[in-house]
């Protein structure tokens, strides 16, 4: 994969232990940038902070980034250890259990919702100040193509991305004076953990509607994400990019 230019640059990835946030966090350090991993799991994030280590500068946090305290803490250790924030990607999340709507535990709808777009909103609040003081940020939420079609079976999923969407567009407008650019990804699905919380039917549904015929690459979305956070990216705000191997060209 190339490399974007990220040098002296402060990057956090939520959800940094493994799957598309863990390739973000390898290719960022590859850039040039240090990364902070904030992420729930002590122990993976932890050993994957040490595998990538020899690649520059990675610190891990555990952060449960449903609890705004939580993040709070993370936001002032990393800038205590690093300097600062430059770059945002909120990519933690859950898919939660395959059931229809009227079927769908409460619990596990909750669940959903305090992670994938609460959890959203807690880094972005704790972070978006940091680089209004810097005139300078570049953030992006990654989101799903189910935000933009929803899945059947996965309707707490599909809208907690649908509004992973929606505060995107809100905050890049009102963000825009600033040098700061808020952007989000829509991903097909990737082989990583998110898998284990679904079911293979599931599964199977999601690679027959892309019609490149595969999943997506975790490198990939990787690939994309480094460029939006580039200086590079100077005037693109508020933007949906899609990643979904043709699925939705919208």
């Amino acid at each position: 994969m190339n490399q974007i230019d990220l040098k002296n640059k402060v990057a956090v990835v939520t959800g940094g232990a493994q799957g598309i946030g863990f390739a973000i966090a390898k290719l960022f350090l590859e850039s040039g940038a240090s990364v902070s991993l904030w992420d729930q799991d002590e122990k993976l994030v932890n050993e994957n902070a040490h595998k990538l280590s020899s690649l520059g500068s990675v610190e891990a946090i555990v952060t449960d980034v449903s609890d705004l305290s939580s993040v709070n803490n993370a936001t002032l250790q990393t800038q205590k250890s690093l300097g600062g924030i430059d770059i945002l990607i909120c990519n933690a999340g859950i898919s939660g259990p395959n059931e229809k709507l009227w079927n769908y535990p409460s619990e596990a709808w909750q669940q959903i919702m305090d992670i994938n777009i609460n959890g959203v909103f807690n880094c972005l609040s704790a972070v978006t100040p940091l680089m209004i003081e810097n005139n300078y940020g570049r953030i992006v939420n990654v989101a799903s193509v189910a935000g933009k079609e929803g899945n059947p079976g996965a309707s707490a999923y599909s809208a907690s991305k649908a509004a992973v969407i929606a505060i995107t567009k809100s905050l890049g407008k009102e963000l825009a004076e600033f040098d700061i650019a808020v952007n989000c990804i829509t991903p097909a699905a990737a082989k990583t953990q998110i898998f284990d919380q679904m079911t293979e039917e599931h599964i199977q549904y999601m690679l027959n509607k892309i019609p490149r015929g595969r999943f997506l690459k975790v490198e990939e979305a990787a690939s994309m994400v480094a460029w939006l956070c580039s200086s590079e990216n100077s005037f693109t705000t508020g933007g949906v990019f899609d990643l979904s191997g043709g699925r939705s060209t919208y």
